[in-house]
């Protein structure tokens, strides 16, 4: 995990529809950046449809959403259909923003696999981290998060 209080780094994703985001795009608005393994499992399902619910919370708290994994943009547009998600899910197929976010998980002997350690980012309006919840709870972490703001 990076650390508490250091600059977020800056992404160029594609999203469930094909358009580009950048972090610095949502400068000025708190963002809950949340990493999660692959969509349609049961665990990722639940955090997703939880965040959904909460999903008008965030917004009235000024806060955007995004959720990013390595699945595909047509993997991440077939869960936004089929869960209504409200939220802009990034494809990180080349794993270059999971692995600046430092979210992969590590085998025994400390070396980094492909896959993803659930976690959650909370950015502020000037792209610092402000919290950072590694291996969190797929249910709970929505509600944790909308606490965190």
């Amino acid at each position: 995990m990076l650390e508490i209080g250091t600059k977020a780094p800056d992404f160029s994703l594609p999203d469930q529809n094909g358009k580009t985001h950048t972090l610095t795009e949502y400068h000025g608005k708190k963002v809950v950046l949340y990493f999660y393994p692959k969509d349609m499992t049961s665990g990722c399902t639940s955090q997703a449809c939880s965040f959904r619910d909460l999903y008008p919370q965030f917004k009235e708290k000024g806060a955007v959403v995004l959720g990013v994994s390595k699945d595909s943009v047509a993997s991440h547009k077939r869960f936004e259909e089929a869960h209504g998600l409200p939220f802009t899910l990034l494809s990180d197929t080349e794993l270059n923003v999971i692995t600046a976010y430092d979210v992969l998980k590590r085998d025994k002997e400390g070396q980094l696999t492909k896959s993803l350690s659930r976690s959650t980012y909370l950015i502020d309006e000037e792209g610092v981290i402000v919290k950072a919840f590694g291996s969190v709870k797929a249910k709970e972490n929505p509600a944790k998060m909308l606490e965190e703001l």
